[in-house]
């Protein structure tokens, strides 16, 4: 992997930083909307579809607990150890593309991974591990050994025009502060854990999405080149994310703005 690297944090990026006391994260309006969305979060009914999903495609939590060959119990605790590496697939996979495996096994086409359908049915799994806390485990083979390896080159390398990584924002010298009329969340496991809580629906944009879609419009914002979902290096950026965020409590769909 070949990633190009840049040393210079942009003073245009510096400059839009303020920090939580300065400048709200929300207007009125949105945090009245924030508010009641806690309360009635729309994303509850696409859950409810990602659950109808499941059980048309992939036979159901039976079904998805015989996939990965564990006991409807311990399906959860399973949950909440994603990404992980599945000898089927013979490398490290994140859970929509383990759904994309059980559909295919049952005999349908796989929804797309940047699809409503896959968001809300990996929604709809995910949530079967809320109140379970992540406990993914980085040292149970070489191939998770290597994938958060690599995802931690993908996090700390900067790249693009303005020379960013990801830890540009979200290093705990940054964390709290304001980006964008955003607060910059923890990825660390100390207050909101990114990894927590996708998929989650965005108030902006009205749907549902995944963690890794998220992670494609921060690279779109900080104009770097967009790693395609799926690939091994979106894959382990997303095991680098959830090992930071390790033992957090799981809560499913999130509500972000």
């Amino acid at each position: 992997m070949k990633i190009g690297t840049k040393i210079v944090l942009s003073l245009a990026l510096l400059s839009s930083f303020s920090f939580a006391g300065e400048q709200f994260a929300m207007s009125d309006a949105d945090r009245a909307m924030y508010s009641e969305m806690l309360e009635n979060n729309p994303a509850d009914m696409m859950v409810a579809n990602g659950e109808e999903l499941l059980a048309k495609y992939g036979g159901g939590e039976a079904g998805l607990a015989a996939f990965f060959n564990v006991s409807e119990e311990k399906l959860p605790a399973y949950i909440a150890g994603f990404p992980r590496y599945l000898p089927e697939f013979k490398q490290v996979v994140a859970l929509d593309q383990a759904l994309q495996g059980l559909m295919s096994k049952n005999g349908h086409k796989p929804f797309k991974l940047k699809s409503s359908d896959m968001y809300d049915m990996s929604a709809y799994a995910k949530s079967l591990a809320n109140g379970q806390k992540i406990n993914i485990d980085v040292n149970a083979n070489k191939q998770m050994k290597a994938a958060r390896a690599m995802g931690e080159e993908v996090y700390m390398t900067k790249r693009g025009g303005r020379g960013l990584a990801c830890n540009s924002c979200h290093s705990p010298d940054v964390v709290g502060s304001i980006l964008r009329t955003q607060p910059l969340p923890a990825i660390d496991g100390k207050g909101n854990a990114v990894a927590a809580n996708w998929p989650a629906y965005r108030m902006t944009k009205s749907n549902m999405t995944t963690l890794a879609v998220r992670f494609q419009g921060c690279m779109n914002n900080a104009l770097l080149a967009v790693i395609p979902l799926g690939s091994k290096e979106m894959v382990a950026l997303e095991v680098y994310l959830t090992n930071e965020a390790k033992g957090s409590e799981i809560s499913i769909p999130g509500l972000k703005r």
